[in-house]
């Protein structure tokens, strides 16, 4: 009987696939080395493609040999996920929409399944039909991980990108010596609450300020939820040393507050970030004089 079927009676057509995952690594890395995925991401050297895909089809043979071929959970994808992210992450940096990054990786079930068949010219049409199936199976789960890796990628992007621009729309700006200020534009939401008051506080030691001024004039409406988040940052300010102002309560936000029943009567608060400053500096013992004498008459 030949060597093939006798190995295809002996164990499962996705355990037979590891073995020849396993001694045809070289071939199949070298293919897959052309294709679009490996050759638009590993451009490098070629042998830098080879190695990254004798990596994947290490991996998997180890899925195939523990009979996981379906489960995109298993541990041989371990190894390999962070470069699958990489490179699917790579190819969308590039311009590459997920349906085309699907079928990049589509098109490496092909050279694998040529292979798989040239490999068992001697075996029944009934054996190389199951194991052609296993390998179909396999791949379709290392493109399944790839999506995933891929959409994780793409909401840790989002997520990074979401706080460098929470971070650059809510920045303290010095006013004077020992007064800084934070004019808020914008609605305000809980995570850019949180970012006001830490990157406030951060600028309170750095600046070493007596007075921090948070100006919302630009701030169309505040709920229940973010105004709680002003007044602990009124109150984490104090206990860093700084007496916090509010300025620029707009009229709707001023009913809003006396509506949520919160009670402002131990915040200083001022009708303009002007105001506010002058308030500053007159505590500070500092001033602003007017450079004109009142009832001088200009020429």
């Amino acid at each position: 009987m030949p060597e093939h079927e006798t190995a295809g009676q002996h164990g499962s057509p996705a355990r037979e696939v590891g073995d020849f995952l396993r001694r045809r690594r070289e071939q199949i890395a070298q293919r897959w080395a052309d294709t679009p995925l490996f050759r638009t991401v590993f451009t490098v050297s070629r042998d830098e493609a080879v190695e990254a895909g004798k990596a994947v089809v290490e991996a998997l043979a180890a899925v195939a040999a523990a009979g996981r071929v379906e489960d995109a959970e298993a541990d041989g994808f371990t190894v390999v996920r962070e470069q699958l992210t990489r490179t699917a992450a790579a190819r969308s940096r590039a311009g590459a929409g997920s349906a085309q990054v699907s079928n990049e990786v589509d098109a490496l079930r092909p050279p694998v399944v040529d292979l798989l068949v040239a490999d068992l010219s001697q075996a029944s049409a009934e054996h190389v039909r199951e194991c052609a199936t296993a390998v179909t199976v396999l791949m379709g789960t290392l493109r399944l991980v790839v999506m995933e890796s891929a959409l994780n990628e793409g909401r840790a992007l989002i997520d990074r990108q979401r706080m460098e621009l929470l971070e650059t729309a809510t920045p303290v700006i010095k006013l004077w010596d020992g007064i800084v200020a934070v004019p808020l534009i914008g609605t305000l939401d809980s995570a850019r609450s949180q970012v006001v008051m830490e990157t406030l506080l951060e600028s309170v030691v750095d600046q070493h300020a007596r007075f921090a001024i948070l100006d919302i004039t630009g701030v169309p409406t505040v709920d229940s939820l973010v105004a709680q988040h002003l007044m602990k940052t009124v109150a984490a300010a104090r206990l860093m040393g700084a007496e916090c102002i509010v300025s620029g309560i707009r009229p709707a936000i001023a009913q809003t507050i006396v509506h949520l029943g919160l009670d402002l009567g131990t915040v200083v608060t001022r009708a303009s970030l002007a105001d506010a400053l002058a308030y500053a500096l007159d505590q500070q013992g500092s001033g602003i004089v007017d450079p004109k004498p009142r009832g001088a008459v200009a020429r």
